[in-house]
């Protein structure tokens, strides 16, 4: 005889709990974030795949016919991203030790480029290569244990790899305290050094990125013979205060070679202002403050027409978006804009290259006429003409420092070494 429920209890036994029973919208948003994390994935393979065979291409034989495909997947990507990061923070649903490597990686990818970019930009190709090698292998290897084996199937993420609680206080508190106190402090640090060594770097130590502002280093070179050149970093845009105190030092038995590009066959169709951006900063111009009382004014630059068409057509493109500012027009303008091959070699030829070039023979014509030249030029023409004197045997002797830009307080201070 079969016996009753009653019995059961009667007797002392207890009966099974019953399995815990989901509610259909709960289990339908399980399976919906197992797909957004499948597709996440999906995104970040493709992108790793043909991040690699285009840098392949470049890297050993010099084409790139999937360039344009993979910027547009990698800027899906990075979209992908930075949901996928959000979500990690929202639910502790989504397995962290599955998932966190996609978008720590796009970080430290990305961070990662500025170095190479400042040292090494010649190896830039070779880097950017190497870091989809490892884009591909974070990716498989993700790939496998969300799948537990090497296969596929969909979705790519099971519900099974998720976690138990939809959310958690503690698990968004903490996510929430991490990026506002460490990981965010933390990138803020490190582009602020990446810009100080960039500005070192790229301007020979003529500028320098300092906590209280940016400076610049006027250096004083001698020859045996007695002749004085020296060189005074200048900046198109900076307090007023800068200008007036270099006005100030010149001698006034110098000769001073003034920069200035002119353009007698009215080439620029938008003349070379930086009103616009000092007004912005709440700095002044260059042309408007620097007026030297003492010592002969020369000048010193070359005419627009020794430039490249190519360079002259950016310059027009540049100074009307920075003139007449964004507007639907001068938008379409932007974007209708291809720039040719190798734009950045003939940039840097003719707005460096070729004035330092005739900087150099203003400087040896006027050595005969005094023994003083003053030269406040742009400090991205210093690093090329200090090279040049010390070839024509003046040696350095003397620096002292100017701030140019300063975060706060008085601007006018300089110090001597």
């Amino acid at each position: 005889m079969i016996p009753s429920s009653n019995d059961n209890l009667a007797s002392g036994d207890v009966p099974p709990p019953l399995p815990p029973q989901s509610s259909p919208s709960s289990g339908s948003m399980r399976h919906l974030l197992a797909t957004v994390l499948s597709v996440c994935l999906i995104v970040f393979l493709v992108d790793a795949v043909l991040s690699l065979a285009d840098g392949s291409l470049i890297l050993f034989c010099g084409v790139n016919p999937l360039s344009g495909l993979c910027g547009l997947t990698s800027f899906f990507a990075l979209l992908a991203m930075v949901a996928l990061y959000g979500l990690i923070g929202l639910t502790p649903l989504v397995p962290k030790r599955l998932f966190l490597p996609l978008p720590l990686y796009w970080l430290v990818a990305t961070l990662a480029v500025f170095p190479v970019l400042i040292y090494g930009f010649g190896r830039l190709q070779l880097f950017c290569w190497g870091i989809s090698v490892c884009e591909v292998v974070i990716g498989v290897w993700v790939l496998y244990l969300a799948q537990g084996k090497f296969g596929f199937r969909w979705p790519l993420v099971s519900v099974e790899r998720l976690g138990v609680r939809g959310f958690s206080w503690l698990n968004l508190s903490t996510f929430v305290l991490v990026n506002v106190f460490v990981l965010l402090p933390a990138i803020a640090g490190y582009l602020v050094v990446c810009t100080a060594l960039a500005v070192g770097h790229f301007t020979g130590g003529f500028m320098t990125l300092r906590p209280n502002g940016f400076t610049v280093q006027v250096r004083k070179y001698v020859r045996d013979d007695g002749k004085t050149i020296e060189l005074f970093p200048m900046a198109h845009v900076a307090d007023a205060r800068f200008y007036h105190r270099v006005s100030q030092t010149f001698p006034t038995n110098s000769i001073i070679l003034m920069e200035g590009v002119t353009d007698e066959l009215n080439l620029l169709t938008n003349k070379i202002s930086y009103r616009r951006m000092a007004k912005t900063l709440g700095l002044t111009e260059q042309r408007q403050e620097f007026a030297p009382k003492q010592g002969e004014l020369v000048d010193a630059d070359v005419d627009v027409d020794i430039f490249s068409r190519d360079t002259i057509d950016l310059l027009n493109l540049v100074m009307l978006i920075h003139t007449k500012g964004f507007n639907l027009k001068n938008l379409q303008i932007m974007m209708q804009y291809t720039p040719p091959a190798n734009l950045d070699e003939e940039l840097i030829d003719d707005l460096v290259g070729k004035r330092n070039q005739h900087l150099v023979k203003e400087i040896q014509s006027h050595l005969a006429d005094s023994d003083f030249i003053m030269v406040p030029w742009g400090v991205a023409h210093m690093p090329g003409i200090a090279r040049e004197i010390q070839k024509a045997g003046f040696r350095l002797e003397q620096t002292q420092e100017y701030v140019v830009i300063q975060f706060g307080g008085d601007n006018s201070r300089n110090a001597e070494r």
